[in-house]
């Protein structure tokens, strides 16, 4: 798993700097739009019914106010909407910017 080892705040993006030298930019709408979190993705109960992730999708000018890195694993981001609960694991955030 690789670590991020710089994160900045640049205009509207988050740059994040990887251990390996790799690079990873996010705008604030797309970082909102794949919050793994419950609230956006939905959960399914042990019977299979979803509960949450059918609200609204449109998250046009959400910008990222703040982050946390969350142990040795995770960043939870701080949003301009009051969203904050999505963990974006390491290697989530990696596989966000594979091609």
């Amino acid at each position: 798993m690789h670590a991020p080892v710089n994160i900045q705040l640049i205009g509207s993006e988050v740059a994040i700097i990887w251990d390996d030298g790799a690079e990873s930019y996010f705008t604030g709408q797309q970082l909102r739009a794949a919050s793994p979190s419950a609230e956006t993705q939905g959960e399914r109960d042990i019977f299979g019914h979803q509960y949450g992730g059918g609200g609204s999708r449109d998250f046009t000018g959400v910008e990222v106010l703040g982050w946390v890195q969350v142990g040795n694993y995770a960043i939870q981001f701080n949003f301009s909407d009051g969203h904050r609960t999505g963990l974006y694991s390491y290697d989530y955030l990696r596989k966000l910017t594979a091609p």
